[in-house]
């Protein structure tokens, strides 16, 4: 009798330690639970501000290209004054150049003409 009591006891202190070891593995989840759930909160918030981030920039650049296009369309207005102005002071050398070397070209062709003439030409039979 005395042996199944000190038996009861000592299960009775075992069952005792393993519920205390239950119990230190229940807080230690418990704490991983936490420490995710806060992770997780982080995360979230960080993605919310990164999404306002990307439309801040949008709205950053609308706001920068609305602002732009005047000045875009007064460069325009200046490239295409430019641009006619340039054409008008070099057609007459354009044409001033061509007045010059025309008859040089038409000499070249007529030399050309010539040289390709005796090309096509039928040779003369050779006599021994």
């Amino acid at each position: 009798m005395k042996f199944s009591l000190i038996a009861a006891v000592v299960l009775l202190a075992l069952a005792q330690g393993s519920f205390a070891q239950d119990s230190a593995d229940l807080e230690k989840f418990s704490q991983y639970f936490e420490e995710m759930k806060d992770k997780m909160v982080r995360e979230l918030t960080d993605i919310i501000n990164t999404h306002d981030l990307a439309n801040q920039a949008t709205s950053f650049v609308n706001e920068k290209k609305i602002q732009l296009e005047p000045l875009v369309a007064k460069i325009q207005e200046q490239l295409q004054a430019v641009a006619s102005n340039a054409e008008a002071q070099i057609k007459p050398l354009t044409a001033n150049m061509q007045a010059q070397f025309q008859p040089q070209i038409d000499s070249f062709q007529e030399q050309m003409d010539a040289i390709f003439q005796q090309l096509t030409r039928p040779a003369a039979p050779i006599a021994n």
